[in-house]
């Protein structure tokens, strides 16, 4: 077994691959170290207060010992700031707190579409969503209703589809531009 000084002087990626080797909680524990600003910084843009963001960064570190096993990850870095995000995100969402975030991608979970899922609506505004849910293609519908529906992380839509990031993200967003689109012409032709 290595000893603490061997072990800081390991890279990242011979961290993650001894501990994916051996699932020993040392190489994670230092992986982990080293990523704390990055996770924390994060977590500070999207809850804006340190508290928040203290207790988001713990809550990641106890649920990623778990997923880590269940992904196959070939850049951790890329990874980690994924998960990291949608975690954030996720926990803003369950907690249906209002929130501001000014990051490179205009963040697709940040949108009118996201107010339909959690306004009351009509019984138009219903049916015009639950019609226009079926006009969409499988996979926007599929990535929209395991996204917004069932509060699935982008990793975990990957995972349960088969799709790409990329194609994951897309079809979320030109989904709920399509829906958006349909709904207000369904609501127009009810009027």
């Amino acid at each position: 077994m290595k000893t603490n000084r061997n072990i800081a002087n390991l890279s990242n990626e011979e961290l993650f691959e001894l501990y994916k080797n051996g699932r020993q909680a040392t190489y994670f524990h230092e992986l982990y170290r080293r990523y704390i600003p990055m996770l924390y910084g994060l977590c500070l843009k999207y809850f804006g207060n340190e508290p928040d963001a203290q207790d988001a960064g713990m809550d990641l570190f106890e649920s990623l010992n778990e997923k880590i096993a269940n992904y196959e990850i070939t850049n951790f870095h890329s990874w980690l700031y994924t998960v990291a995000k949608n975690h954030c995100l996720l926990k803003l969402r369950n907690e249906k707190r209002a929130f501001f975030v000014n990051i490179d991608e205009t963040v697709v979970e940040n949108s009118d579409f996201f107010t339909l899922l959690d306004e009351e609506k009509t019984n138009d505004k219903k049916s015009a969503l639950e019609f226009c849910m079926n006009e969409l293609g499988e996979e926007q519908r599929k990535s929209i209703e395991f996204f917004y529906y069932e509060n699935k992380s982008y990793a975990d839509i990957v995972d349960l589809t088969g799709y790409t990031l990329q194609k994951v993200k897309s079809y979320i967003q030109n989904g709920k531009r399509n829906l958006k689109n349909c709904i207000i012409r369904v609501l127009k032709v009810r009027l």
